[in-house]
């Protein structure tokens, strides 16, 4: 009878057929439980509410030294205190300087923070190459706070 079995080719081929059917069963069935777990997962998270958020309110270069010093009036939106621990600032050409680290200040929600933005050549936890603010060209200005997130405003020197 066995014998029989091995001769005959359509058996063979179905029971080639069946098991390539369950392999595949067995690896849709792994890969669709692995989705639905991350998914249910991530669903079963407790939302997380707390937002740092800041708005640019006004942005003043000077009134000491306008060509290297600017002003930013900075309005918490969001819902924790943000405190801000590095800069980075890029003028039109594409130089970019750095203050990283920087002790910036910390803006409670719905306060107003003013730090002050300095480009000097001190040397003192700066990178880049320091250039002056110029009358009449916008420079991109890149905060970091301790928790990650960045936030980029643009300031224009207009005397």
């Amino acid at each position: 009878m066995f014998r029989k079995l091995v001769r005959n080719k359509k058996a063979i081929d179905t029971i080639m057929a069946t098991l390539l059917m369950v392999v595949i069963v067995v690896a849709a069935s792994a890969m669709v439980f692995v989705y639905a777990t991350g998914l249910f997962g991530a669903l079963m998270r407790p939302p997380n509410f707390q937002k740092e958020a800041l708005s640019l309110e006004f942005s003043n270069f000077g009134p000491v030294n306008p060509t290297y010093n600017v002003t930013l009036y900075l309005r918490n939106t969001g819902t924790v205190p943000i405190t801000l621990t590095s800069y980075y600032v890029k003028d039109a050409s594409g130089n970019q300087y750095a203050k990283n680290p920087w002790t910036g200040l910390s803006i409670t929600p719905t306060a107003l923070g003013q730090p002050q933005i300095l480009i000097s050549a001190c040397g003192c936890n700066n990178t880049g190459t320091p250039f002056t603010y110029q009358t009449g060209y916008s420079y991109t200005i890149t905060m970091l706070s301790s928790r990650g997130s960045q936030f980029q405003f643009s300031a224009v020197r207009y005397s």
